[in-house]
């Protein structure tokens, strides 16, 4: 699995892809940081983050789009399969280096509510809270980008289809609203990844939500698993 995490996080950066993301990422932060916390003159991240999460949907479609679909596009997942390693550690080697990309702009991204700390007396619960629960919302994210990628060859289809899929979930609580049979209601409600990171913003670190999380990431990453270990047998 070492060796797979360092040749995808070697990639992301032997390409354009990685400083896209980076780039992208921190501009808009900055971005949303001064027409939030700053415009307004409150000492809060939440409206950053909150635009930004919007935004990142079609950001973790630029960053998963290539991790399975260029090796099944290049004929080289064959090479890759064949490999003294196990489909499990292939599969979260290519996630944790996709994770290592996002978490390094988060790094990065500390500098803003030290800022805060600098000028004003933000919550430092308020402010944990809402890095927890971006990486566990962007960790799902990027579990299903993952999954995506595995099931097509052409980057372009990964990348749209991520998109539409998250998409989709970042509307979801307006579309189980409107849902009138109960069963399916409370399916979709499962599926609603955003409604359960508000806590994380209030500064609420419900252990309930923290297990929902690795959970959808857990079955997320054991599709992809099943996904891959079918093609390889058939």
């Amino acid at each position: 699995m070492k060796a797979i995490f360092k040749k995808e996080l070697k990639a992301y950066f032997l390409s354009p892809i990685g400083y896209i993301f980076v780039g992208v990422f921190m501009a808009l932060c900055a971005l949303f940081f001064l027409n939030s916390a700053i415009a307004y003159q409150i000492a809060d991240i939440s409206g950053m983050f909150a635009n930004i999460n919007v935004v990142y949907l079609f950001l973790v479609s630029i960053l998963t789009m290539r991790l399975f679909a260029e090796e099944r596009n290049k004929k080289t997942d064959q090479l890759l399969l064949t490999a003294p390693v196990s489909i499990p550690e292939i599969v979260l080697g290519k996630y944790f280096a996709a994770m290592a990309v996002f978490g390094l702009t988060l790094v990065v991204s500390l500098g803003f509510p030290a800022v805060l700390f600098m000028f004003g007396e933000p919550s430092f619960g308020e402010i944990l809270g809402s890095y927890t629960g971006v990486v566990l919302l962007w960790g799902a994210f990027i579990a299903i980008g993952v999954l995506i990628s595995a099931l097509t060859e052409s980057q372009m289809i990964a990348a749209v289809s991520t998109f539409g899929v998250l998409l989709l979930i970042y509307y979801m609580d307006g579309i189980v609203a409107n849902i009138g049979t109960v069963w399916i209601a409370k399916l979709l409600d499962w599926l609603s990844l955003f409604k359960r990171y508000n806590e994380f913003q209030s500064g609420i670190l419900n252990i309930e939500n923290v297990v929902y999380y690795l959970s959808f990431i857990f079955i997320a990453l054991f599709l992809t698993v099943r996904t891959i270990e079918k093609r390889r047998y058939s």
